[in-house]
């Protein structure tokens, strides 16, 4: 996701298999129809899970992840966090949506 590049720390889709001490990953998990007119779609709405690992402090990091994403449209409506026993890594789990027009 080039939107998340300014973060300086690895951005992957879906998973994470390297070892770095701080990461974000993301993914779509949710598709739906936004708009509907004349049984046709005219809007679609997308969710997005982004999930912050880190082995400390990544309260900046989110800050920073925050702004980015919501000057690319995303609007935030799901935050939480814990920690990952088998990973010993904090995890910051964002959700996003943001709405596309569908094209003829």
């Amino acid at each position: 996701m080039e939107t998340l590049k300014p973060l300086n720390v690895p951005v992957s889709f879906a998973n994470y298999n390297q070892s770095a001490n701080t990461y974000v990953v993301f993914l779509e998990y949710n598709q739906v129809s936004g708009l509907d007119a004349d049984d046709e779609e005219l809007r679609t709405s997308h969710s997005y899970q982004v999930d912050v690992f880190s082995k400390g402090n990544y309260d900046n990091l989110v800050k920073q992840l925050k702004v980015l994403l919501k000057k690319a449209g995303f609007r935030r409506i799901y935050e939480s966090e814990t920690y990952e026993d088998e990973m010993k890594m904090f995890r910051k789990i964002l959700r996003f949506s943001f709405t596309t027009k569908e094209e003829d």
